[in-house]
């Protein structure tokens, strides 16, 4: 099958949250949330290079359109993460990088950083794996997570995944550091 032609939800459900497609619009809620986060994001550079970047409405507005597309074409699959019934970005993630031969997905995310500590990132992100898994056919799913994040490698040991290994060296950073990734996996 093509994978444009997967007919796959736009917008998932959780207990406290609404995870949906980036839409046309979000830009301004997108980018309060980036700012928010912004110092969280930036200590760890090698995984999220876009953060060294001064964030801009114009940027966020970006990223949305660029992700209903990708997400409409089957390229990638973005997520907003809302608090359910404010319309609050708490955070973004995504099912990324497919592999559709095996298939295979990366799965990422970031949190806005009043919302990080009550289980909303981990919550999102069992939704996107449930999302690869059930709606994608995925048969793994990935996330690489910098070595220093401990955050992020805690919720993947929170939600079953399995660490693989640590890759030595793998990332630089943009003032030439160089940073450890570890590889979780969760298999079907």
């Amino acid at each position: 099958m093509q994978p444009i032609l997967l007919d796959v939800p736009d917008t998932l459900h959780t207990e406290r949250l609404t995870l949906r497609c980036p839409q046309p619009g979000d830009g301004q809620k997108v980018f309060e949330a980036v700012v928010e986060a912004l110092d969280e994001l930036r200590r760890f550079p090698a995984s999220l290079p876009w953060a060294v970047y001064e964030p801009s409405v114009e940027a966020s507005e970006a990223f949305a359109r660029t992700g209903f597309a990708n997400f409409t074409a089957r390229r990638d699959f973005p997520f907003v993460m809302l608090l359910k019934g404010t319309g609050t970005v708490v955070g973004c993630g995504g099912i990324h990088d497919p592999r559709w031969a095996v298939p295979a997905f990366e799965v990422g995310w970031w949190g806005r950083t009043s919302y990080l500590g009550q289980g909303l990132i981990s919550e999102g992100v069992e939704a996107m794996l449930t999302f690869a898994f059930e709606s994608l056919g995925a048969r793994r799913v990935e996330a690489l997570t910098d070595d220093l994040n401990e955050r992020s490698w805690r919720l993947c040991e929170r939600l079953g995944m399995t660490h693989e290994g640590t890759l030595r060296h793998e990332r630089v950073t943009a003032d030439g550091v160089l940073r450890d990734t570890r590889v979780y996996a969760s298999l079907r």
